[in-house]
């Protein structure tokens, strides 16, 4: 609001003064008067982050409170349906439309834009000489920024005064610079949420140096400044930093305060903590969704042979990026609402990488050459169904895991879920086809939005549209045809970009 009313009267005097020089020279004096409420506009401007941050550091001093530690979200266990041939005599029987009911409908979630910081952040010019180029790898990735050595602080403690007057040093005009180098990164990395509090933590402990507290500060300190809603922790002499999100974030601890989940980032179990209730304006909860990937550097992987059984022609050499696998793997299971088809969604919606895309689609677009678009998906069909190997994640990982269409076409095995998260994939890139999940109880599958008369079979309705269903693990069917074993089975259906 007062950001706002700034910008009105800025815009009424400079209406004024335009509508005065119709009728006369713009004055000495008149100008005069126009560029000093441009100077006291501005100061009103930047000091709104200012008074922000000294009352914020006012109620670390006082506004703490000891909670107790909730206990993890733990993640359903189910035993997938292992995978299935298709007999040989049933592929010959003409299909027919076979309309399945929907039991329900999980919609598809918002993009919502990152978090930025309340106001613009306007650096003070600070002396060249002391510049330093800093360094630090992040995820395979060399990332530079520049540097002062006034950054470095010291905690006298972790009573609250001491936090305060640390907050009150981290709010001077030096560290602007830090924030909107952070927020740089960012956005030339293509950072989500994730990535970002990641790359701020590693940021941090190399300026500072690891698991100290002083790095905790920093990194909650940037964090915050970027517009993202946290809360400052302390046990046994050790600071901690809780992160909040809409999502439901499996297997780590988690403190409830005025109602909202705060996770517990990089920490072990904590029973009690001490937690500082204080807020800041405008902040706002951490995204798992992950739209675009991290440009991280490349890391090639060896090459894997994946070939279609059914169509041996249909093979490629693929490569994945490293890095990216190791982020993957480090990347926490959410949902929202505690919905599991939230999840899968997610995992759905990442893009592949552009390395895959350079050695998988170009053979893949060759082998699909001159079909029909039911030939064309049923060829993708046939190659997930057949150029991957099936395993169960408890045996492989020791728990349910999902997995990115990526870390499919990298790791030896994969489940039901992995597969038909791939061939969404597949088919919305290549094909230029919608696509769905559907859920029965312990099996993940897809339908496809084929609007031809050629294609017949089991479908479902979405929008007024037939979707028909392509089971990736339900080796050699064709699409239209789903398992007999899920035939009563109720269906819940996961929308996807």
């Amino acid at each position: 609001m007062k950001k706002h009313l700034v910008f009105i009267l800025i815009s009424f005097v400079v209406w004024s003064v335009n509508a005065q020089q119709e009728k006369e020279p713009f004055n000495k004096k008149a100008r005069e008067q126009y560029e000093a409420f441009k100077r006291q506009a501005k100061e009103n401007y930047d000091s709104f982050r200012d008074s922000a941050n000294k009352s914020y550091a006012e109620f670390v001093e006082r506004a703490w409170k000891t909670y107790k530690g909730e206990e993890p979200f733990v993640q359903q266990e189910e035993k997938p349906l292992p995978p299935v041939i298709m007999p040989e005599e049933e592929k010959n029987i003409p299909l027919q439309d076979n309309a399945k009911p929907i039991e329900e409908f999980i919609k598809p979630q918002p993009v919502t834009p990152q978090p930025q910081p309340i106001e613009p952040i306007k650096e003070e010019k600070k002396d060249d000489d002391k510049e330093q180029t800093f360094s630090f790898m992040f995820y395979g990735t060399d990332i530079r920024t520049t540097f002062f050595d006034d950054y470095k602080f010291s905690l006298q403690g972790v009573e609250t005064k001491d936090i305060a007057e640390a907050w009150k040093n981290l709010s001077s005009s030096k560290y602007k610079h830090l924030i909107n180098e952070c927020l740089r990164v960012r956005e030339e990395y293509v950072l989500n949420d994730w990535a970002y509090l990641q790359m701020l933590d590693k940021f941090s402990e190399n300026i500072i140096g690891r698991q100290s507290n002083e790095a905790t500060l920093l990194m909650a300190y940037l964090y915050c400044q970027s517009g993202y809603k946290m809360r400052l922790a302390e046990s046994d002499k050790k600071l901690y930093m809780l992160y909040s999100s809409k999502s439901i974030v499996y297997g780590v601890d988690y403190f409830i305060v005025d109602a909202d989940l705060y996770y517990l980032y990089k920490g072990e179990k904590l029973e009690y903590v001490k937690i500082c209730e204080a807020s800041f304006p405008q902040e706002k909860e951490m995204s798992f969704q992950l739209r675009k990937q991290p440009l991280f550097s490349i890391q090639t992987s060896s090459y894997r042979e994946l070939k279609s059984e059914r169509y041996p022609e249909v093979k490629a050499n693929v490569r994945v990026n490293k890095n990216l696998i190791d982020f993957y793997d480090k990347y926490p299971t959410s949902t929202i609402n505690r919905d599991f088809g939230t999840r899968w969604a997610m995992y759905a919606n990442a893009p592949l990488s552009d390395e895959v895309k350079e050695t998988l689609y170009p053979a893949l677009q060759k082998s699909l050459q001159g079909k029909t678009k039911k030939e064309k998906a049923e060829i993708l069909l046939n190659f997930v169904q057949t150029s991957l190997v099936y395993e169960y994640d408890d045996t492989v990982w020791g728990t349910d895991r999902a997995f990115f269409a990526e870390e499919t076409l990298f790791y030896p095995y994969a489940d039901c879920e992995d597969r038909a998260i791939l061939y969404s994939r597949l088919v919305r890139d290549l094909l230029g086809i919608k696509a769905v999940l559907i859920y029965y109880p312990n099996h993940l599958a897809t339908a496809i939005c084929l609007d031809t008369p050629e294609v017949k079979g089991d479908y479902i309705l979405v929008n007024d549209k037939k979707y028909y269903i392509a089971d990736p693990t339900y080796i050699g069917a064709p699409i239209g045809v789903q398992m007999s074993e899920l035939k009563d089975e109720s269906i819940k259906v996961i929308s996807l970009d």
